[in-house]
């Protein structure tokens, strides 16, 4: 009998936030005409190097992208750095942050004009192990949580873009 109120309650209480987001206005990005259209219809050329291609990767993903897109193409240009933290007695680092930033042009596909620039930049921390294996594979971890990290601002960051877009 109580889970039976309280299954009530919980079907009540949904209700409710539903009529509340919809009287406040509230609209799912992806429900907007184009967005993810136009998301689809972008080609990304893949930078240099293993972080230009684990963004390229991340971002054909996200957004979808499909083969012979070219209604949009989307030019990223990435810097890496690497900083040593926590510092032993014999000056060996033991953990180091990397930080990965993107800057990205989006232009149009017919014409090449710039549509929309960003920046994203992605800091993250990892271990730093005594065996060279253990540290080459946490910095190689690290730089794939970036870019999928970046990939995924750059992505909310165009779809946000063509929402607002007039004639979306």
């Amino acid at each position: 009998m109580m889970t039976r109120s309280l299954r009530r309650a919980g079907v009540l209480a949904l209700s409710l936030a539903t009529l509340a987001l919809s009287a406040c206005g509230f609209r799912p990005l992806y429900a907007e005409p184009g967005v993810t259209l136009g998301l689809s219809d972008i080609d990304v050329p893949s930078p240099r190097g293993r972080a230009g291609y684990l963004v390229t990767q991340a971002l054909n993903d996200a957004l979808a992208t499909r083969p012979g897109a070219s209604g949009w193409r989307l030019d990223l240009d990435l810097s890496e750095q690497r900083f040593p933290r926590g510092l032993r007695v014999d000056n060996v680092a033991t953990r180091y942050e990397y930080v990965l930033t993107a800057a990205y042009t989006l232009r149009a596909g017919a014409t090449g004009e710039p549509a929309k620039t960003g920046r994203v930049r992605v800091e993250l921390t990892y271990d730093s192990a005594d065996q060279p294996y253990a540290s080459i594979t946490a910095q190689q971890d690290a730089q794939e949580r970036a870019a999928a990290e970046a990939a995924r601002r750059i992505q909310l960051e165009l779809a946000a873009w063509f929402a607002e877009r007039p004639g979306s």
